[in-house]
Parts: structure tokens; sequence; C-alpha cells
């Protein structure tokens, strides 16, 4: 038996490919302020020896879980192995090995929402935040893309591009 979610609603309202869109979009939010963090240099002098190295590789972290979270929406999507290698140019079966423990972990993440932390008191969400509350990362990226792409007219940047499952008035309201 599957347990649920408080967001379950919430989440069904999106695909599975919506969702991992919406997972990539936070990552590459992530990523974004990660880099901004490098720009500007007043700071400099309040960062200790190696400061700037560890921000930098930091960000390679990031772009990391990026990746992953391209290639999750990739197959969501329908993309082959041989269709997201030939961009890493790496072999499929290369692709496959590197991401498939990422893919496996999404697809259990829909069967088994929750694993119990070191205490075995508390449930912890297996699926990543912008996926396990679509509600809350629709309105925090909506903002995000709206403050910081000069050249994007839209209210919602982001959410107004995801694939629905259903029509809205489908689903009823949903409160977290």
């Amino acid at each position: 038996m599957t347990e649920t979610t408080p967001y379950d609603a919430a989440r069904a309202r999106f695909t599975r490919q919506a969702l991992a869109r919406l997972v990539l979009c936070d990552h590459a939010a992530d990523v974004a302020d990660g880099a901004a963090g490098l720009v500007a240099t007043e700071n400099d002098c309040d960062t200790g020896p190696g400061g700037r190295v560890s921000q930098a590789f930091q960000l390679i972290e990031l772009a990391e879980r990026a990746l992953a979270s391209a290639v999750i929406y990739e197959r969501e999507r329908g993309s082959s192995w041989t269709e997201i290698a030939q961009y890493l140019g790496i072999s499929p079966a290369e692709a496959e090995e590197r991401f498939g423990v990422n893919l496996n972990d999404w697809n259990t993440a829909f069967e088994v929402p929750y694993r119990p932390d070191d205490t075995g008191r508390k449930r912890i969400p297996q699926l990543p935040t912008a996926a396990y509350d679509p509600a809350w990362a629709c309105d925090r990226l909506d903002t995000w893309a709206s403050n910081r792409l000069t050249l994007v007219n839209d209210q919602r940047p982001v959410s107004s591009g995801l694939v629905k499952a259903a029509p809205e008035e489908e689903f009823p309201s949903v409160t977290p």
C-alpha cells in the first residue's frame, strides 16, 4: 500500500513530465543563484583563503544536480538514452549507467513517498521538494523568474508552460 502525502492533490494536477520539469527549474535557479554569488567583488575581502574556490566548486555540484534533473526530465518526455547521450558526448550505455540510479530513485519516490529518518520517528519525503509540493515550487519559481528574466512578459513564466494532468476545474482547490 502506498502512503499518501499532504500534497497528493496538488501533485495530481501535473504530469510526471511537468513535475520533472519543475524540479529542473528549481535546480537551474539554484545554479543561477550560485553563479550570481561569484559575480560581485565587493565582499572578496570578507572571504577567507580559498573561499571563492569553494563557491565555484559548489556551483559544479549544483550543476551536476541540474544535469541529473535534466536527464530525468528528458526521460519523462520520452527521450531515449541515445538522444541524451548524444549531448553528453558519451555512449547510451554510459548515460544510462551514469544516470540510471537517479531515474530509479525518481520512479521509486512515486511508489514509496517517504523513508524514515535515522531515529525512525519522522518521515522524509523522497521526491525533490519542487515535485513533492508543486504549488509552492510554482509560486517560488514564477517569482524568481519574473524578478530575474528581463525579457519575460508572462506573469507565470514557469508554471504557465507546465503540462497539466487534467484541466484545473477537475481538481478541487488545495490549500496545504
